[in-house]
């Protein structure tokens, strides 16, 4: 009988997972839940120009570079999107993720419903998961809760939660946040699954199901 070798994990093309969420849907406190159950999903290193904080490493929280090393990078089109926050650039790298997902890591980017559609262009088989607060009223009182904005800031972000919402169809799953534990199994689940998707598991077992494809 003729023996089969099946595929590594290194042989298997990771995955794109884009979380979007509205503020005060809890998406932080899932995807740190996720990110404590699986132990092979790992967070999108984005590229900034500000400096390391206490405690930061080059290539762990961020890419450090310098802004001619930005803007070089930039011109290159090496970015999926970037932008300037308060005066330091903050960026995605499309090439940095190309050669995470080739090597079979997944990876999660956190970004929204503007960026998910960028990104989407270069990667159209990533893995969309919107974030919902279980209504407008619970996402009011969560807001309220933190004690840290103003009335006006708290209107101006469920004016935007709202439109951000409205995206909700363009996601491949969504996840309804109003029991945290559930929540977070559901996000694992789809985690899981995408890993079992046919393309996955030809990749990684590509061995095996060339020999299923033998004449």
């Amino acid at each position: 009988m003729r023996r089969l070798r099946v595929g590594t994990n290194e042989d298997m093309p990771g995955t794109l997972i884009i979380i979007t969420a509205p503020s005060g849907a809890g998406k932080t406190t899932l995807v740190s839940g996720l990110l404590e159950r699986d132990p092979q999903v790992n967070m999108s290193v984005s590229y900034t120009t500000r400096d390391p904080r206490p405690g930061e490493r080059d290539g762990c929280e961020y890419h450090f570079v310098d802004v001619a090393t930005f803007r070089a990078l930039r011109d290159r089109g090496e970015f999926l999107e970037w932008a300037e926050v308060h005066g330091n650039y903050y960026a995605t790298s499309k090439v940095w993720l190309k050669q995470q997902i080739a090597t079979g890591r997944d990876i999660l980017l956190e970004i929204d419903w503007q960026g998910a559609q960028q990104v989407r262009k270069s990667f159209p088989d990533a893995v969309g998961v919107f974030i919902l607060p279980p209504s407008l009223e619970e996402l009011e009182a969560r807001l309220r809760g933190r004690g840290t904005d103003s009335d006006d800031v708290i209107m101006r972000r469920l004016l935007g939660a709202r439109g951000e919402m409205r995206h909700v169809g363009e996601f491949d799953y969504v996840i309804l946040n109003n029991d945290l534990q559930c929540a977070i199994d559901d996000l694992v689940a789809v985690v899981r699954a995408s890993r079992l998707r046919y393309a996955n598991q030809h990749a990684r077992h590509l061995q095996y199901f060339d020999f299923l494809e033998q004449d």
